[in-house]
């Protein structure tokens, strides 16, 4: 099972392309070519507020999920740190992107 580190800031690797579709979004990762696909909309609404927040739990919880069903929107986070389509933010990262 990939693991996540849900009380670090993460984001969209720089080189991700989020693009909304009907049936969620797709990522593409114009580094390592991979296109992946979202088929739930919490999960890329999860997603695209990630830069948002301190860490990736208060993303999980902003979009009202309970502790109860963290584990499978931890799972999906972990399968996209361990593609590289999302990384961690270092705390000055965070910041600055907060303060756009």
């Amino acid at each position: 099972m990939p693991a996540i580190d849900l009380d670090s800031p993460w984001r969209l690797h720089p080189q991700v392309a989020l693009r909304p579709e009907s049936f969620g979004a797709l990522l593409y990762h114009f580094g390592t070519r991979k296109l992946s696909f979202l088929k739930n909309q919490t999960i890329v609404d999860i997603v695209a507020a990630l830069p948002d927040h301190a860490d990736a739990r208060s993303a999980i919880r902003a979009a009202g999920i309970d502790d109860d069903a963290m584990p499978a929107y931890a799972r999906a986070l972990g399968t996209l740190a361990d593609s590289t389509t999302i990384v961690r933010a270092g705390p000055a990262t965070a910041q600055s992107e907060g303060a756009k």
